[in-house]
């Protein structure tokens, strides 16, 4: 399903992208990716720009589901480690190891559609339990 319909909010870079949810439980979710020409780099493997955005959505997707409360999850910090050019369909996994009344932290990998491990990723999130007009951030906003 789509990161939309999955979050009941519309994300609108994740649309752009085709970010497909797959599972969705407490603590964890997964996230998969058809890379399209669109989204490659020059050397024809995936920019790392999609890579970093990929495991940026599945750990946030992760955070949001240890509070149903929660509005969104804004990215604090994020780290990628870049492990093996993405190519085909990628597939992200982000679990939530903690979550505290505001922050959530969290770790997650991309893989290839074979298993290959393509980036590692781990991130900070804060969770948002009311939008304002002001709010602005990354993640699954």
């Amino acid at each position: 399903m789509s990161v939309t319909k999955a979050l009941g909010r519309r994300v609108p870079f994740a649309e752009l992208l085709g970010v497909q949810v797959t599972v969705q439980q407490v603590g964890r979710a997964v996230l998969e990716l058809e890379l399209r020409p669109e989204l490659l780099n020059s050397w024809e493997v995936a920019h790392g720009g999609v890579v970093m955005t990929l495991a940026d959505i599945a750990l946030a997707v992760a955070a949001r589901t240890y509070d149903p409360a929660a509005k969104g999850a804004v990215t604090v910090e994020l780290k990628v480690s870049f492990i093996e050019p993405g190519e085909g369909k990628l597939i992200a996994e982000g679990r939530c190891l903690r979550a505290g009344k505001s922050l959530a932290f969290c770790e997650g990998e991309v893989r290839d559609i074979s298993g290959r491990l393509v980036a590692k990723a781990l991130g900070t999130f804060m969770l948002r339990r009311t939008r304002s007009s002001t709010d602005r951030g990354t993640g699954d906003g």
